[in-house]
């Protein structure tokens, strides 16, 4: 499911402080932007962490990828409705977190949209509804509940033929926090993984301060609602600001609801702070599609999460423990 995201962070100069310093690259995994930032004591020092990063990521992508033929990914969806495929303890993992969610959102969230018959376009060319009939189809081959896991063998099985899963609103959550715990595992005290908008931290800059975040404001990219300090915490935001449709009036954003084929109406962000980014991406997107009462209702009764949500008149709501500073919320543009 293509989602754009928008998050701002703020990484640092990288000024020595007791003999470290912030360093940070920017390149392309998993089909999209990466940011890696680590504080260590050297140039050659970050730079060994960063491939470190890199070589997780390139892992994980090759074993999720339902471009590659060679994946176990790949391999599940073309046995779909032919017989279990055994996978290895990861990715079997991977999924069934991913159905757990599904059941949590009623659907909302389901890795078997990848399955979904394309017909919402977005780039300006889409002039009319679909028709029912056709939109009811696309999803004909969507449901969570026809994914069998064998705990047992280790398996995965997709019951109906022509089914498919894809981690396209999850994967980069996940790649960024199994980067996270390979490099506090190597000894890095501080860090950001800034995958494409997912993103996840520990620790501190090089400065002492924390790494702080800014939710951007959609009805408006170049102003930001507020900052947050994050520390050993995810933040993702999912937004139709940047992909949308406008058909009799009525604005519909480019995440679809895996349930009816309809793309979502009513949002223009959510943001989600979580222990772990793999949780706060699939979050994001189950509320976005959920609505306002629905999605914050959610988040209200998981422990440790929060949320941020505007709706498409650019009014906030969020949910009943986020932690933030009004005054600064005010002086930023905050509309409450």
């Amino acid at each position: 499911m293509t989602r754009f995201i928008s998050i701002i962070f703020l990484a640092g100069l990288c000024l020595p402080v007791h003999s470290q310093e912030t360093f940070m690259r920017t390149l392309k995994l998993m089909g999209s932007r990466y940011e890696i930032s680590v504080v260590a004591g050297s140039q050659d020092e970050g730079d060994r962490y960063i491939d470190l990063a890199v070589e997780e990521i390139s892992r994980i992508e090759k074993s999720i990828s339902s471009w590659d033929p060679d994946s176990q990914t790949s391999q599940i969806n073309r046995n779909a409705g032919i017989g279990p495929v055994k996978v290895d303890a990861e990715l079997f993992g991977l999924v069934e977190r991913a159905l757990q969610i599904s059941k949590i959102t009623d659907g909302a969230f389901d890795i078997s949209y990848a399955a979904m018959d394309r017909i919402w376009v977005f780039d300006g060319s889409l002039q009319q509804m679909p028709d029912e009939e056709t939109i009811r189809q696309s999803v004909a081959k969507v449901g969570y509940e026809n994914v069998v896991l064998d705990k047992a063998e280790q398996t995965i099985f997709l019951q109906l033929p022509g089914m498919k899963i894809g981690f396209g609103a999850i994967g980069k959550g996940y790649s960024a926090d199994r980067a996270k715990a390979l490099l506090m595992e190597a000894g890095v005290a501080g860090g950001m993984i800034n995958a494409s908008g997912d993103l996840n931290c520990w620790g501190e800059k090089h400065d002492g301060t924390p790494w702080m975040v800014g939710i951007t404001n959609p009805l408006n990219k170049n102003k930001v609602f507020g900052w947050f300090p994050i520390q050993n915490s995810a933040v993702v935001t999912s937004g139709d600001y940047e992909k949308f449709v406008v058909l009799n009036g009525k604005r519909y954003a480019h995440i679809i609801d895996p349930r009816t084929g309809y793309p979502s109406s009513g949002l223009a962000s959510v943001s989600i702070f979580a222990p772990r980014a793999e949780l706060a991406d699939a979050l994001a997107t189950s509320v976005f599609v959920m609505g306002i009462e629905a999605g914050i209702n959610l988040i209200d009764q998981l422990k440790g999460i929060e949320c941020i949500v505007v709706d498409d008149q650019g009014k906030v709501y969020d949910s009943k423990n986020i932690e933030r500073n009004e005054h600064e919320m005010e002086i930023a543009g905050w509309q409450k």
